[in-house]
């Protein structure tokens, strides 16, 4: 079997290929495409299976090329979607691509002088120039109607399987146009393999069925699993819907790092697979170590640091390792308070605070902080809890003869009050 075939069948991210993929990959150095159609200013993390079979593609001594869609991101990818998605002006999607094209280079090699070191293309810069009367004659006259109605991103639109009846024009057109990149990069760069997702199969096939016709070429397509959690739930979205972004102003690294952390034992399994860059023994041994005590989940730890290391550096990594560790206790007061506000405030999500002016907050006895703040209810409380050794400052017990001061701010203008173990109170100091 052909390595990388190989290597994507062990980490379950394999779904499909045509016939005579895996020879055309032995016979020599093959490049391939992925697309990236940008919809917002930020891939997130649906995104990093095809960011990361374009970086195995690469190891394994092939090309690989990031497509961003400049120009189908005009129209929107119909497969999967059960509405027509609202079309973008022209400064808006420049503006996406341009973030796009910074992100995609840092998850590949596009430097050097290797014969396959990554390209980045864009399809407006070749679909620009080209008016609707040449591309309904030079490609849409290759297609029959009945072979694009055929695909099931099409069939299930009209039949209102997907939730909607119909489709416009513009959707219909989208595979066309995606089968015309797909010819474009096989004339033009040499491109015989397009990758993607199981939902893009037809709009793939499409491509390479261009290339037959229009060209008298043979081209492959080869697709990965759509991923979803062990439940079948919908992956890479919060509680709330929210999407999570390799854009560290969009999702902090404290709260990407979370998401890969809180992973069930059954998903950890499968992600440490498919998200990070482990050979096969050490996640088979990961996952023996982990079995024999669960309750410690360096499995998830392992996961977690691994691809946030990949997608924003050791440094965040760092930073959001530290932040959760506030949380269970085994981290310093130094520690909280070189945190920044986002991860400071994300940490302590939903915490009640209490806006103060310095002269109120600073210097004055914790006594008076404490019923001052409102965070207890009476000067009496807060001593009678302060003698009972049940109050914390920025994590750290405190005494009677506490009196905090600027060197205590948390990013230089928040102290955080305890009491007991969970009970916690902000003070936004101005």
């Amino acid at each position: 079997m052909n390595s990388f075939i190989e290597e994507l069948k062990w980490r379950g991210l394999f779904a499909d290929m045509m016939p005579g993929t895996d020879t055309q990959l032995d016979k020599e150095m093959t490049t391939a495409y992925i697309g990236f159609d940008p919809t917002a200013d930020s891939l997130h993390i649906g995104s990093l299976i095809q960011i990361k079979i374009l970086a195995h593609f690469q190891q394994h001594g092939h090309k690989p090329i990031a497509l961003v869609g400049g120009a189908t991101g005009m129209i929107g990818d119909p497969s999967g979607k059960s509405a027509e998605r609202n079309l973008l002006d022209e400064e808006t999607l420049l503006h996406y691509v341009d973030c796009l094209k910074n992100q995609l280079s840092r998850f590949l090699d596009f430097s050097g002088n290797e014969p396959n070191k990554a390209e980045l293309v864009n399809n407006y810069d070749w679909m620009k120039n080209i008016s609707f009367l040449d591309f309904a004659k030079n490609v849409g006259k290759n297609i029959t109607v009945n072979y694009m109605m055929a695909k099931d991103s099409v069939k299930k639109r009209l039949s209102g399987e997907a939730g909607v009846d119909g489709m416009s024009f513009t959707e219909f057109t989208y595979q066309l146009i995606q089968g015309y990149d797909f010819l474009h990069l096989y004339q033009n760069n040499g491109v015989k393999l397009q990758m993607g997702g199981s939902d893009q199969w037809g709009n793939i096939t499409t491509g390479t069925e261009l290339i037959r016709r229009k060209a008298q070429g043979e081209a492959f397509a080869l697709t990965v699993p759509l991923i979803t959690k062990a439940d079948g739930s919908k992956f890479g979205k919060s509680e709330s819907g929210e999407n999570y972004w390799l854009d560290k102003k969009k999702t902090s690294p404290y709260k990407f790092y979370q998401f890969w952390v809180n992973a069930t034992d059954e998903d950890a399994e499968r992600f440490i697979k498919f998200y990070t860059f482990l050979s096969k023994e050490e996640i088979e041994t990961l996952i023996e170590d982990h079995k024999t005590a669960p309750h410690e989940r360096k499995l998830q730890k392992k996961l977690a640091e691994e691809v946030t290391v990949w997608v924003h550096g050791k440094e965040e990594y760092e930073k959001a390792l530290k932040a959760s560790e506030i949380l269970f206790g085994h981290s310093t007061t130094e520690d909280l308070v070189n945190l920044d506000e986002d991860t400071f405030l994300e940490v302590f999500d939903g915490v009640p605070q209490k806006e103060m002016m310095k002269t109120e907050a600073l210097g004055i006895s914790i006594v008076d902080l404490l019923s001052e703040s409102g965070f207890l209810k009476s000067k009496s409380e807060a001593a009678r809890e302060i003698k009972g050794n049940a109050i914390s400052v920025n994590k750290q017990k405190v005494n009677d003869t506490f009196t905090a001061n600027e060197s205590d701010l948390i990013d230089g203008q928040f102290l955080l009050l305890q009491k007991g173990k969970k009970n916690y109170f902000i003070i936004k100091v101005k």
